[in-house]
């Protein structure tokens, strides 16, 4: 017995000495582990974390769940993004850019990708907007405007409004005027829903994949000018524009 309880204690002994010296390769190296071959449990296993994590977070580490774990966050930054873009479209008062901005620097092979997200996602937003002015004019607006007798003044803002409903939608879609406000006077107003999608394809596609393109192209570096420039380069661009057709219509 004393035979058997000494080798057993010797095995034991040896096959802890195997473990402890593996962790401590695994943990950095041979200098957490005492002269006696042991090491502390808790010290040991801290240690093995830690390199652990930083062989991960390098991508030395089970590169297969790391790509799982970023592909789950980018995906859920995907729908956050497409999120906050519809709505925008319709209520919620933050623009998309905010998410769209540092979605692009992080992976700017994909910029392509998130622009046509975030733009299939505002028009989508926008034609709920659409049938939010819609509705609530036919339950709403048009009682209080014929109680007030403001029905004709309503006819003639409509007339104007469809007769520049493109140009206005595609205004608001490209500058920082707040397009939810647009999106729903169109549908109060009943702009015609064939020039309404196009105009909104049209400016918030060249407003989403030119900030994601510029992010692509230059990097960080032109992140200042895309937050805060870049809608008043596309307000004073539609300025010019409109103040040309101006010019050749009545000076011309």
């Amino acid at each position: 017995t004393t035979d058997f309880e000494s080798a057993a204690s010797t095995n034991s002994a040896t096959g802890a000495h195997s473990v402890n010296k593996r962790l401590g390769d695994i943990a950095g190296g041979t200098a957490a582990v005492n002269l006696r071959g042991s090491m502390e449990p808790r010290r040991c296993l801290m240690a093995v974390a830690m390199r652990w994590r930083r062989c991960y977070t390098a991508g030395h580490v089970a590169p297969t769940l790391r790509l799982d774990h970023g592909t789950g966050r980018a995906a859920r930054r995907h729908v956050g993004a497409a999120a906050v873009a519809f709505v925008e479209s319709s209520i919620f008062p933050i623009p998309p850019d905010v998410l769209l901005i540092p979605m692009v620097l992080a992976a700017r092979a994909k910029w392509w990708r998130m622009a046509a997200l975030c733009t299939a996602a505002s028009v989508l937003g926008g034609l709920a907007g659409y049938a939010i002015g819609a509705f609530l004019f036919d339950a709403v607006g048009r009682p209080v405007l014929e109680f007030y007798g403001q029905t004709g003044s309503f006819e003639a803002f409509r007339e104007s409004y469809n007769q520049w409903g493109a140009w206005i939608v595609g205004g608001a879609g490209l500058t920082p005027f707040p397009y939810k406000v647009i999106t729903i006077a169109s549908g109060a107003t009943g702009l015609d829903l064939g020039i309404f999608m196009a105009a909104s394809v049209a400016s918030r596609g060249l407003r989403f994949f030119l900030e994601a393109w510029l992010l692509w192209y230059i990097g960080p570096p032109v992140r200042h000018f895309v937050e805060k420039n870049l809608g008043l380069a596309f307000t004073a661009f539609l300025a010019a524009l409109l103040g040309g057709f101006v010019v050749v219509r009545y000076v011309f």
